[in-house]
């Protein structure tokens, strides 16, 4: 209930980002949503509403091919954020168009890192990518820098560079609030060292979408032939990465670090 209660809120904050902040100076942000404010802008139609519209295909496919439960939470984002943007005025908080880039785009990364941690996301290019992600190993960061990319280039075209710039300023600040908020998106690698290195593998691959690297071992007090399984995963897997490992061996030893890099495919191959 509290995910769904954070989803609620996380998103009445990125609202507010952008009609306090954003929109009253024509500064757009990221994503769909960034593409609704613009359309917003160059016509009658209200900014909420575009997004919902935008949105609509996207969850569609989101819900036949994600989870049932995150496309959920994200419906519930994508619904509740279309109707602040509908019901809260459009209220410059300041006159000053870098504060207003630097702030929403602080607020806006607050609310959205709120969504991300309650296991939902605001819809658009995020989905997007995760479909994408499923299908081809592309890095997904960088992927939505460049939709976000092009999103920065078309306001320059309609409206003008400064406003442009601004819109990459706050992106770019949403985006670093969004990864201090969110961390379960950072990459774990696990060590387990198990006797049972049959039943921990065949445990693991049919519940991970991850590739595992099987290495033998020996324990040096006892002469023990162990197997070490090791692999990597998001920070969101562990808790129910910890279960399967706990089911498939209770005396595994399991070392757990972060990883600070990731290179090559991180997916199953």
């Amino acid at each position: 209930m509290y995910q769904l209660l954070g989803v609620i809120v996380g998103s009445l904050i990125t609202a507010l980002s952008f009609n306090l902040f954003l929109i009253p100076h024509n500064i757009l942000s990221s994503g769909i949503s960034g593409v609704a404010i613009i359309i917003g802008i160059l016509t009658p139609f209200n900014t909420g509403l575009v997004n919902f519209l935008l949105n609509l295909p996207i969850l569609i496919l989101g819900y036949v091919k994600l989870g049932r439960r995150f496309i959920g939470y994200t419906i519930v984002s994508v619904i509740t954020f279309s109707a602040a943007l509908y019901a809260i005025p459009i209220n410059a908080v300041t006159s000053d168009f870098l504060l207003s880039s630097i702030f929403g785009g602080v607020v806006a990364g607050v609310g959205i890192g709120l969504v991300f941690n309650c296991k939902g996301s605001t819809g658009g290019f995020d989905i997007i990518g995760m479909l994408l992600s499923q299908k081809k190993d592309i890095q997904l960061g960088r992927f939505l820098i460049l939709l976000n990319a092009v999103v920065v280039i078309v306001s320059g075209l309609f409206f003008d560079w400064d406003i442009a710039l601004n819109s990459l300023l706050s992106i770019i600040i949403t985006g670093k609030v969004i990864d201090t908020i969110h961390k379960k998106h950072r990459k774990i690698t696990l060590m387990i060292v198990t006797s049972q290195a049959g039943k921990m593998k065949e445990k693991l691959l049919s519940n991970l979408v991850r590739g595992i690297t099987l290495l033998d071992g020996e324990g040096a007090y006892t002469n023990e032939k162990k197997h070490v399984l090791m692999t990597v995963i998001s920070r969101e897997e562990l808790t129910r990465i910890k279960n399967l490992i706990s089911e498939a061996d209770p005396q595994a030893f399991v070392n757990i670090t972060e990883s600070t890099e990731v290179l090559g495919l991180f997916r199953k191959s």
